[in-house]
């Protein structure tokens, strides 16, 4: 048997916007954004690289929208690895990503937390070879 996690979806208050933070400023692919009538989108982005894609979900209702960017509490949740750290965090920097630390080497790798545009909180990550 052969599983993966393929798609994780992330509440979000506008599709455009969340597209253009995803694909603009951390260079993701948009890889659907198909209407399903209401209103309602199907969109996903992904990594280049690869890697399990985001369902960007807007959100429907006061219940959901209290939860845009605070999906996980305040504790980082989204982990993007990437193959070269210095590379993407200069990019990112450039690009006018929120990073809330200076990168740090730890024995598991290079990492450094930044937010997306809601204020969910995602580690860059080089793991160590």
């Amino acid at each position: 048997m052969s599983q993966s996690i393929a798609t994780i979806a992330l509440v979000v208050a506008d599709y455009d916007e969340a597209i253009s933070f995803y694909v603009e400023k951390l260079g993701f692919a948009l890889t659907s954004d198909l209407d399903m009538g209401g209103g309602k989108r199907w969109v996903t982005v992904a990594p280049v690289g690869g890697g399990a894609k985001l369902l960007l979900a807007k959100a429907d209702g006061p219940a959901q929208a209290s939860h845009v960017g605070k999906q996980t509490g305040g504790r980082v949740g989204f982990f993007l690895e990437t193959d070269d750290f210095a590379r993407d965090h200069a990019n990112y920097l450039e690009r006018g990503v929120r990073f809330l630390e200076p990168p740090r080497h730890e024995a598991y790798g290079s990492v450094a937390v930044f937010e997306d545009l809601y204020g969910n909180k995602w580690d860059l990550i080089q793991p160590k070879g």
